[in-house]
């Protein structure tokens, strides 16, 4: 018998919610991606396979110091809900990527709301 790892684990759960997350034209999907010292979002037309809009917490534009906080989170959310909505981007998809909805991902969902994007 051999034992699943914690990334085979979040594989599996990323995969799950994948398969009933899909993103459009009218409502793309915003994928959330979180590493050990930084946070990554994008909001993607998977119709098309692109990008529309991106934003991290290694951008330039960037002004906390750290990524890996939820006050950090929650700059990345606004900044990316800045540039969705620079771009006409209205509703959204939300794919939590296999992570829990809670800490730097729940962070940076309510600050790209808080910027009017709505999903």
């Amino acid at each position: 018998m051999s034992q699943r790892t914690k990334h085979d684990l979040w594989l599996s759960r990323k995969r799950r919610v994948r398969k009933k997350v899909r993103g459009r034209e009218s409502r793309p999907r915003l994928t959330v991606y979180r590493s050990g010292k930084h946070i990554y979002a994008q909001i993607i037309d998977d119709g098309q396979g692109v990008t529309l809009a991106a934003a991290s917490s290694r951008d330039k534009d960037f002004s906390e110091t750290s990524g890996n906080t939820k006050g950090g989170a929650g700059a990345v959310g606004k900044l990316l809900g800045d540039r969705a909505k620079a771009k006409g981007i209205e509703q959204v998809v939300f794919d939590r990527n296999g992570y829990l909805y809670h800490g730097r991902v729940k962070a940076l969902a309510e600050a790209v709301r808080e910027t009017g994007v709505s999903f």
